[in-house]
């Protein structure tokens, strides 16, 4: 069974991807110590994993009640990479929680680097016109 999430990934469709987060949303990234809390700050950082992951598949899905995890295969900044999405529902059927693990360091530091530049220029752009 394919999550509605998931598809949306699959598909480069990050709207969709978006709608399935709950306002309350707390995402766990592996290269910060702390959560980004919140649609808007949790599709900030989806929308730079969007544009910098390449080659992106899932390979395997798993769900058990309201937990889902999504493993996959990506490129970034030329290091191939592996990965997996921890996944909490809420009773909505909403993403509550979202955690990813990356593997190697190596492609970890690439998704860093690669994502960090992509909201230090968001971040640029927005200050830019104000």
């Amino acid at each position: 069974m394919s999550s509605v999430f998931r598809s949306a990934i699959e598909a480069d469709d990050l709207a969709t991807a978006l709608a399935q987060l709950a306002d309350d949303v707390e995402f766990h990234s592996p290269a910060v110590p702390r959560p980004y809390r919140g649609r808007e700050a949790t599709g900030l950082v989806l929308g730079a994993v969007f544009q910098t992951f390449h080659d992106f598949r899932h390979t395997t899905s798993l769900r058990e009640g309201d937990r889902e995890v999504l493993m996959f295969d990506a490129r970034v900044g030329g290091r191939d990479i592996e990965g997996a999405d921890f996944i909490r529902y809420d009773h909505c059927g909403l993403i509550n929680e979202l955690t990813v693990m990356i593997r190697p360091l190596s492609g970890l530091h690439a998704v860093a680097d690669a994502v960090g530049a992509h909201l230090t220029s968001l971040q640029e752009q927005h200050f830019a016109a104000e």
